[in-house]
């Protein structure tokens, strides 16, 4: 039994349970719950539906604490006594179902109480991200003291809500591959209003049906069955706030008056009125929606939300002019029932820069009391700093960040708007982002581990995950190999990093059996996405199907070598010696078969009748190419525009190649990728340069890591970011001030230039870390404090 206890306190301890708060009584994690999954008595389990769930106790005293735990599928918001407590759960898959732990006790009373969630399944229009096995609630006290509200005992009661109806949102309604499920059609009249309250009438709900009693992940006393395995929440409850219109563009048969969009004053409708008001958040957000009414009885408002406008071209052109252009994207529908102080909320998080509100009245007017959003994200703290000589650094910083935090909540997300999908390719970029500004590591740890559960029994993972419709690009297999590494080199987390090892060599052992007799990777399986450029047949490079794709093979090498290190550092030399050996014939192989000698190129296949930026770079970064050809390599690659272009998402490992043979400058003197969508008036970045889809993309927000790994140039000396290595690369800027958070504090630099090559400043590293600083090939020794940096 203590054998197997250890086992279970190991495996949550790599899932971060002290993130959760408060404490989480140990039972849980080991024993089956007291608390059943409840459902509505007669509703099917797997289609559409929205649920309410009440129940009323009565406590002889105002308890000290009062601990519980929640969880549903496929989503809830938990109230008490009418007051909102929280929503969840974190979103993961059936083996790895998060619930969330609150702390209750400020919102009870003396006497009656009442605690409530809505609880909502999409079925067949769930997200793509979502997983589900059936609707369900399922709520445990912590102790024998909250025994009380444990779901399938005490006065639970349920109801389907009839108000809600689906709206099923294609791909042709946003212009482009859309997943993030339906939007709400909600009918007032139908609608349970005050349910969450202590005084609601629920004589005529039902008795839910109790499923079966929760059980924690390998619940070690059962029979290894269930459709959900419970694990703490690992990561904080998203940050919100009300972030209220900026402006009104523009409105049509009713004016909102001047102080509606500060919450100042109301807008009457006038009664058989249609009115439309556009309106202007003037910078792209994410979160809900809330619309305050009262009367208007049998009034329709529908609400349509997007990023950009669109011309009659359907193209968007600069954001911030609207003449000519009009609205097109997903939609909400609520329609009234006359009551006062009604308040729509959409289930789900709707994502925006402009918002049309469409109004359509009857026999009476209709008062839209107020109109506001609340912001909701991953609750990143920006704790960096970046500033130069040069104003547009910092328009880059500020509207990379704002699409960093765009693209995180529950997981890291490719685009907030589209598809809320946590990629591998945008999610490596986005956690470096993280580790930068922020240096909270949370959501990178959850990340890691999600895609190492999303794994195949062929060995390779999926290229997204959580996802309920899997999607396999075996090249982002490669790069969360490269992930693991990043984390390795930030963070001393010895055990978490042996958790991943086996997915490391699983991954590894797919790919070494898709080599061919030439030692090129074959013709692969699936999607092998590389980068949306021209030339690239739906991303994919010449060979990725055919067989001898070079730049895929590179991107083996690239990750082999990681794993390499990886396998060194923590025991396992005999793979490290296999894989060694393996990545030296590999690189053998395409030098052999794709270095073209009259190019002084190597070519996506061994017929020499392509290239890309993207191979010359991937063999630059593996030292496939050998050292003394790098820089001329290098130069190159950036100088020939008849090569296959990198996009922005494959930038970042440019400017990786660029450090690399000694030219960082180059990052800085070629921004023109952002700075032209500055000009356009985005206010986020997009996800590709021309004709994009998302307005916000995570892969682009690279710049917010840029600005600090390579100019200010602050990286890790050695692993674990026990060292620190400063190698600044100001480009044609003058000077540079910036900071980033280590484990140990701030690491902060700031500096200028000194003449023609010399530079000049402070360096101030906390105590208890040492480095290096590097300039024109000159090095000085850092150590704890503040020091004066001064190179001729």
């Amino acid at each position: 039994m203590k054998k197997q206890l250890f086992g279970l306190l190991l495996f949550f301890s790599c899932f971060d349970v002290s993130a959760q708060s408060p404490d989480i009584n140990p039972e849980l994690l080991r024993h089956q719950w007291d608390a059943s999954w409840i459902t509505h008595p007669t509703a099917p389990l797997t289609t559409y539906g929205v649920f309410h769930f009440r129940n009323t106790f009565d406590l002889p005293s105002q308890p000290a604490s009062f601990v519980v735990h929640a969880s549903a599928d496929n989503r809830y918001r938990l109230f008490v006594n009418g007051q909102p407590v929280g929503f969840g759960p974190a979103r993961g898959d059936l083996l790895h179902w998060r619930y969330e732990t609150y702390d209750i006790s400020e919102h009870l009373q003396v006497g009656k109480n009442v605690i409530a969630a809505v609880v909502w399944n999409f079925g067949e229009d769930m997200p793509v991200a979502q997983h589900s096995y059936y609707t369900g609630f399922i709520l445990q006290g912590n102790t024998e003291a909250e025994h009380v509200v444990n779901t399938g005992e005490g006065e639970w009661k349920v109801v389907e809500n009839e108000a809600y109806q689906p709206l099923t949102q294609q791909d042709f309604t946003v212009l482009g591959y859309y997943a993030v499920g339906a939007t709400d059609h909600v009918d007032g009249e139908q609608y349970p209003w005050g349910w969450e309250e202590t005084a609601y009438n629920d004589d005529e709900w039902l008795k839910p049906r109790n499923l079966k009693r929760g059980a924690p992940y390998g619940f070690p006393y059962g029979y290894g069955d269930g459709g959900y395995n419970l694990i703490p929440r690992n990561i904080p409850m998203m940050e919100e706030y009300v972030e209220r219109f900026k402006e009104i563009e523009r409105s049509e048969g009713s004016s909102a008056p001047e102080g509606f969009i500060q919450g100042e004053e109301s807008w009457t409708i006038p009664a058989n009125t249609k009115a439309r008001l556009l309106l202007d958040q003037t910078y792209l957000v994410a979160g809900y929606p809330e619309l305050k009414l009262s009367g208007g009885a049998g009034s329709q408002i529908k609400i349509t939300y997007s990023e950009a406008l669109y011309d009659e071209s359907r193209q968007k052109g600069n954001r911030d002019e609207t003449e000519g252009k009009n609205i097109i994207g997903y939609y909400d529908i609520f329609e009234t029932d006359g009551g006062d102080d009604r308040t729509f909320r959409p289930l789900w998080n709707r994502t925006y820069r402009y918002v049309l509100l469409e109004v359509a009245t009857e026999g009476d007017p209709l008062e839209v009391q107020d109109f506001y959003g609340i912001y909701s994200n991953y609750p990143f703290e920006e704790k960096a700093m970046f500033s130069t000589n040069d104003e547009v650094t910092e328009d880059i910083w500020e509207v990379g960040w704002r699409t960093a935090r765009l693209c995180a909540t529950e997981t890291y997300m490719d685009c907030p708007y589209y598809e809320q999908l946590q990629y591998i390719g945008d999610t490596r970029i986005q956690a470096l982002i993280s580790l930068y500004v922020s240096g909270d590591d949370r959501l990178m740890r959850n990340s890691l581990m999600q895609f190492d559960h999303s794994r195949a029994p062929e060995g390779i993972t999926m290229s997204r995950y959580p996802s309920g419709l899997a999607q396999y690009i075996p090249p982002y297999a490669l790069f969360w190999i490269a992930m693991v590494h990043d984390y390795h080199m930030y963070r001393e987390d010895e055990a978490f990093i042996k958790e991943m090892l086996p997915g490391v060599e699983s991954v590894l052992t797919w790919f070494e059996d898709q080599l061919d007799n030439s030692g090129l990777l074959g013709g692969l399986l699936w999607w092998n996405y590389a980068d949306a450029v021209e030339g690239f047949s739906r991303g994919t490079p010449p060979g990725a199907e055919e067989g001898n794709s070079i730049l895929l093979t590179l991107q083996f090498i690239y990750a082999a070598d990681y794993a390499v290190e990886l396998f060194e550092s923590y025991g396992k030399s005999y793979l490290a010696d296999h894989y060694r050996e393996l990545s030296a014939q590999m690189k053998e192989a395409v030098m052999a078969l794709g270095y073209d000698d009259s190019r002084k190129l190597i070519a996506e296949t061994p017929e020499k009748d392509a290239f890309s930026q993207h191979t010359n770079i991937m063999a630059i970064l593996t030292d496939t190419a050998p050292e003394e050809m790098q820089v001329a390599l290098f130069d190159k690659l950036v100088a020939d525009t008849s090569l296959v272009q990198c996009n922005i998402y494959y930038r970042f490992y440019l400017t990786r190649a660029a450090n690399k043979v000694g030219k960082a400058d180059y990052f800085v003197n070629n921004m023109s990728t952002w700075t032209d969508m500055l000009e356009q008036g985005l206010t986020t970045f997009a996800e590709h340069e021309d004709n994009t889809r998302s307005d916000c993309h995570a892969w682009s927000a690279s710049p917010n890591y840029e600005f600090l790994a390579t100019v200010a140039g602050i990286m890790p000396g050695s692993p674990h970011y026990a060292s620190v290595q400063i190698a600044p690369a100001l480009g044609y800027l003058d000077e540079v001030s910036g900071s980033t958070p280590h484990p140990l504090g701030m690491i902060e630099v700031d500096l200028e230039r000194k003449g023609e090559k010399g530079i000049q400043g402070t360096v101030d590293l906390p105590q208890g870390l040492s480095g290096t600083f590097v300039w024109n090939n000159k090095t000085v020794k850092l150590g704890g404090g503040k020091q004066e940096i001064k190179l001729e």
